[in-house]
C-alpha cells in the first residue's frame, strides 16, 4: 500500500502535459508579436500623428507666407495707460501699458481714435480682472493679448457696422510696446 500511495503522489505532482494548450500559447505569443510589429511600423512611419505629411505642411506654410506677403498691414497705437492692479495678497500696484494693433484696414488709426474710449475701458476691465502675478507670466500675457484682440475687434466691428467697405475682424495682431508693473 505504501508503494501505491507513493505512485499516486508522484502522478499528482507531475503536471499533465496538454499539447493543445502548448499550441494555443505559442499562437497567442506569435499573434502578439505580429500585432506589435505592425503597430511599431505604423508608428515609426507617422501613421498615428495628427499632423499632415511633411510635404503638405510645408506647402501650407508657403501658401500662408505668400498670402501674408501680399497683404499690407496698418497700425494704430494706444500709449501710456496707467492702471491700478492688485497682487494675490490684495496690495495695489501700478501698471504702465502701451500697445499697438496691426490691421488690414487702411483707416485703422481713425477708427481707433474714434473708439479710443471704448478700447481703453475694455483694457481697464481686462486688466482689473487679473492679478499682477498672472500678468507677469508669459501665459498670462498671451491670454491677455488674445482677449484684448477679440474685444478690440468686437468694438471696431460695432463702430464700422454701417460701412460695408470695411471688413469685419480686421485687427490681426496686438503688440505690447510697454508693460511695466511696479
Amino acid at each position: 500500500m505504501a508503494d501505491e500511495e507513493k505512485k499516486d503522489k508522484e502522478q499528482e505532482e507531475k503536471p499533465k502535459k496538454n499539447p493543445l494548450m502548448l499550441v494555443l500559447i505559442i499562437l497567442i505569443v506569435l499573434l502578439l508579436a505580429v500585432v506589435g510589429g505592425i503597430g511599431y511600423m505604423l508608428y515609426s512611419k507617422g501613421f498615428f500623428d495628427d499632423k499632415p505629411p511633411a510635404n503638405a505642411q510645408t506647402q501650407e506654410v508657403k501658401k500662408d507666407e505668400k498670402k501674408d506677403e501680399n497683404k499690407q498691414y496698418y497700425k494704430a497705437e494706444i500709449k501710456d495707460l496707467v492702471l491700478n492692479i492688485t497682487n494675490a495678497k490684495g496690495r495695489e500696484k501700478l501698471m504702465k501699458l502701451s500697445f499697438s494693433i496691426q490691421s488690414t484696414e487702411p483707416t485703422i488709426k481713425t477708427i481707433v481714435e474714434n473708439t479710443k474710449d471704448q478700447i481703453i475701458d475694455t483694457v481697464i476691465a481686462q486688466i482689473s480682472a487679473r492679478s499682477s502675478e498672472e500678468l507677469l507670466t508669459v501665459a498670462g500675457k498671451e491670454l491677455l493679448k488674445e482677449e484684448l484682440l477679440d474685444d478690440i475687434n468686437s468694438i471696431i466691428n460695432d463702430a464700422t457696422a454701417g460701412d460695408e467697405k470695411i471688413k469685419r475682424n480686421n485687427v490681426k495682431k496686438l503688440f505690447f510696446t510697454a508693460f511695466v508693473i511696479k
